[in-house]
Order: structure tokens, then C-alpha cells, then sequence
């Protein structure tokens, strides 16, 4: 049978905080993925069918973490076309990433993005929330990639220049 990679959303949120750069993480928890549960990962999550995918992102990003997205990059050099029944959205994201084996086939379009509000103390999805200066977050990239959710190590290191 015919299977196809469910597509996805991330949100790459970045702050500076007393002029230094951060960037939010949270640890991952999945009731059906135990040994991916404690894994470093940034926001995400699937888009819905028809859903925008900036839609997408915000909803994603509301659920898990309590922000509110203030600023996608590149949201406003989308397009938009409509023809009949179709409605055709073009967009270019920061990243996009394939998992090319294994159980999940996935597949995230990653966005730069800043937020505002209160971080929730955990989901039903994530815990721990935190900004991690970019340079902490480099050192631990560098030195233990396998702690992070392997479908953001690549976003992370074009990110963080490693």
C-alpha cells in the first residue's frame, strides 16, 4: 500500500533577551514515541487539511508552548493565486526537512519566528520550556546532537552556523 509523508510546520522562535540572542526549546513527549520522549526539539506540528500553513504555525505554536506568533519571516512575501476551486498559496520557509526513513515519514517547513506572552509549564506534547542563548544552545548541538529530535538538527546548525 501507497504511503505518503504527512507534512508538517516548525517554528525556529528567537528572542534577544538583554542583548543576547535565544532561541526557545522544549523537550519532547509523545505517549506513542517513548524513546524520542526528553529529545531537545523546537516547536512543531502537522498541518491540518486546507489549513495555512502560517495558520498552521501559529495554532501549533499556541498550543504547545502558551506564545502567541508576533512575526513570521517571510510571511509577507507570500503569494496567492485562485483559479476555479483552487486556492494556491506560495511561501518560502527557512528550512525544510525530510525524514527519509524509519516509522515517521515526515516532512517540516521551518519558519523564523518571534513571539509574546507566558511559556506554559508543559503540554500533552512538550515540557520545559526555555530560552537557551544561542551560543549555549551551539555548544550543546556540537557536542551532543543526538540529545535534539533528529528532524531539527539541520534547521539548528544552518541556524547556529555549525
Amino acid at each position: 500500500m501507497e504511503r505518503f509523508a504527512i507534512p508538517g510546520v516548525g517554528a525556529l522562535i528567537i528572542r534577544n533577551e538583554n542583548g543576547i540572542e535565544e532561541i526557545l526549546i522544549q523537550e519532547r513527549w509523545k505517549e506513542n514515541a517513548a524513546s524520542e520522549n526528553g529529545l531537545l526539539e523546537i516547536p512543531a506540528g502537522k498541518i491540518r487539511e486546507f489549513e495555512n500553513i502560517f495558520d498552521t504555525l501559529r495554532r501549533e505554536v499556541k498550543e504547545e508552548t502558551g506564545l502567541d506568533i508576533t512575526e513570521i519571516q517571510g510571511e509577507d512575501c507570500t503569494l496567492l493565486y485562485e483559479s476555479d476551486e483552487y486556492k494556491v498559496i506560495s511561501f518560502m520557509p527557512y528550512a525544510c526537512n525530510q525524514n527519509l526513513s524509519g516509522s515517521y515519514p515526515i516532512m517540516v517547513f521551518v519558519f523564523i519566528c518571534r513571539a509574546s506572552g507566558n511559556l506554559l509549564h508543559n503540554s500533552d506534547e512538550s515540557n520545559n520550556y526555555r530560552w537557551i542563548p544561542v551560543n549555549t544552545l551551539k555548544d550543546i548541538l556540537i557536542s551532543n546532537p543526538q540529545k535534539f529530535y533528529p528532524m531539527h538538527v539541520n534547521t539548528l546548525r544552518k541556524y547556529l552556523n555549525v
